[in-house]
């Protein structure tokens, strides 16, 4: 009888030791991948935001006024929902590829900034 119960004290640390080992091993990994999210890249506040937008917009202001024929077709589309004026516009920047890079270049810095800091 004796021997019984030494055996199962035996046993019953060798369980409770090995359930101490992978608790800690798997509790160190929860609380591993708890750990808060990577800081996000300098220059990345609602005040760059708003800064790199101001200068999108005003680049696209100069643009359409020195470029006429184009702020006259953007003047067209003033009241129309933006499910009637995505088609057109679409339409207009397929036969003025220029224009379609050109107003890809004045937006990129919004690009880039949404790019790096989401």
């Amino acid at each position: 009888m004796m021997l019984a119960l030494g055996r199962n004290r035996q046993r019953a640390m060798v369980v409770g030791a090995g359930a101490l080992a992978g608790a800690m091993l798997f509790g160190g990994a929860a609380t591993a991948s708890a750990q808060p999210p990577a800081p996000k890249p300098p220059n990345c506040t609602p005040a760059d935001w708003a800064g790199v937008r101001a200068g999108v917009a005003a680049a696209t202001s100069v643009y359409l006024f020195t470029h006429p024929p184009v702020n006259d077709f953007f003047a067209t589309l003033e009241g129309q929902s933006r499910e009637e004026m995505q088609p057109r516009v679409q339409e207009y920047l397929d036969v003025n590829p220029q224009v379609r890079v050109e107003l890809a270049g004045i937006k990129q810095p919004a690009v880039d900034f949404l790019a790096r800091c989401r």
